[in-house]
Parts: structure tokens; sequence; C-alpha cells
């Protein structure tokens, strides 16, 4: 049960992503949540994940989970993913990425789960062969 409640999360934000919505992708999110706009980089907290996401959502991007895996501890969870994206470039050239994501969740005293770190960009580490 707690699992799917989990994996609803991820798929919620990656929804909110596709639709525009930032309101709706913050309420994935912990207040001090952070995420790894890309290697090295991070934003931390509602204005700087607003911020990002913002400039993330232009490029309207369409996130598939390729696969997936929960490893959850009490109120802790990681949710590990494959993933592809598209979406379209300021200059109107499609964008195509796809990467290994990691998220860490914790569950809330009303019972939700919420993210903690989202990093999309965790196979950064890996050879490049």
């Amino acid at each position: 049960m707690e699992q799917n409640q989990i994996h609803t999360v991820i798929e919620t934000n990656n929804a909110a992503v596709a639709a525009g919505d930032i309101e709706g992708v913050l309420a994935t999110f912990e207040p001090d949540g952070v995420l790894v706009g890309e290697p090295g980089i991070t934003a931390k907290g509602t204005p700087a994940l607003r911020e990002a996401f913002k400039q993330f959502i232009a490029i309207n991007p369409k996130i598939t989970i390729t696969g997936h895996e929960i490893i959850q501890a009490d109120d802790i969870a990681i949710h590990s993913s494959t993933w592809k994206m598209s979406g379209l470039a300021p200059d109107g050239s499609p964008i195509e990425q796809s990467g290994f994501s990691v998220v860490v969740l914790r569950k809330q005293p009303d019972g939700r789960w919420l993210m903690v770190i989202d990093n999309p960009f965790a196979n950064h580490l890996l050879p490049k062969n």
C-alpha cells in the first residue's frame, strides 16, 4: 500500500511537470526539498524549486518512467527509476534525454509522502562506456 503511495507521488510530480503546473510540482516536495537540476547544481527550498521548475517546464517536458524500484525503511523511502524525457528547446529543436533517478521521500505526520531530494541525474557518476 505505501509503495503505491510513494510511486503515486513520483507520477503526480511528473504529470504536474507535463501540465506546466508548478504549484502541483511543489506540492510533491517538502518545503526544504532539494532538486538536482543538473549534476552539481541544486535548488533547495520552495522559492528555489519554483524557479528551477519554471525553467524546466519552459521546455514542455514529457517524462516517462521506464522502470522503478522502491526501498522503504519506516518513514524514509528511496524511489529509483530509469526515465526518458522529450521536450523542445527555446529555438524549437527537439530535446531527448534519459537517465537514472534517485528520489528520497519522507512520510509526513499526516501520512502523506513527500519528496526530500530529487536527483534525476544519479547516473552521472557512471562511466560513459
